[in-house]
């Protein structure tokens, strides 16, 4: 399924939309009236693929070697509802997504650098990366559970 960084990223911009209607849905039918506890589980939803989308950005960025102003831009586009859309658009067209992953080491001098080594050795071991990438956005997400809703409550 996530063969390509292209179809990774598309699915986490696809589904970090896909929340933020969650979520707005559950903010307008707080305001009719629906108990408040459909936005913690919207907010909810919508944290974890947000934190994800985050993560795959980074992931990305690395892997693709993207400037690190591109790889900020595309992180933030996260926070404007609907904006990983355009933002996944964009960097399809401008090529940024363009390519597999980098397994194998080439004659460029930057496959030798310790991150470039270290991420072929995590995407030789897909599970051990996913697993890492799923414990960090999962202790992060129980962070910011501890802390509380931006804004207090």
């Amino acid at each position: 399924m996530f063969r390509s960084p292209a179809r990774l990223f598309r699915v986490l911009a696809i589904a970090e939309a896909i929340t933020w209607t969650i979520l707005i849905s559950a903010l307008i039918a707080r305001a009719v009236g629906v108990p408040a506890v459909v936005v913690t589980i919207g907010g909810g939803i919508h944290g974890f693929v947000f934190l994800s989308y985050g993560a795959t950005a980074i992931l990305l960025a690395f892997n693709q070697r993207w400037k690190p102003g591109v790889a900020v831009l595309a992180i933030a586009s996260a926070i404007v509802p609907y904006a990983t859309i355009p933002m996944e658009i964009w960097l399809h067209r401008t090529g940024r997504l363009a390519g597999d992953w980098r397994l194998t080491e080439t004659d460029d001098p930057r496959d030798r650098t310790w991150y470039d080594r270290t991420m072929r050795w995590f995407l030789h071991r897909p599970w051990v990366l996913g697993a890492l990438i799923a414990f960090a956005i999962v202790a992060l997400y129980a962070i910011l559970l501890l802390v509380g809703p931006p804004g207090g409550r």
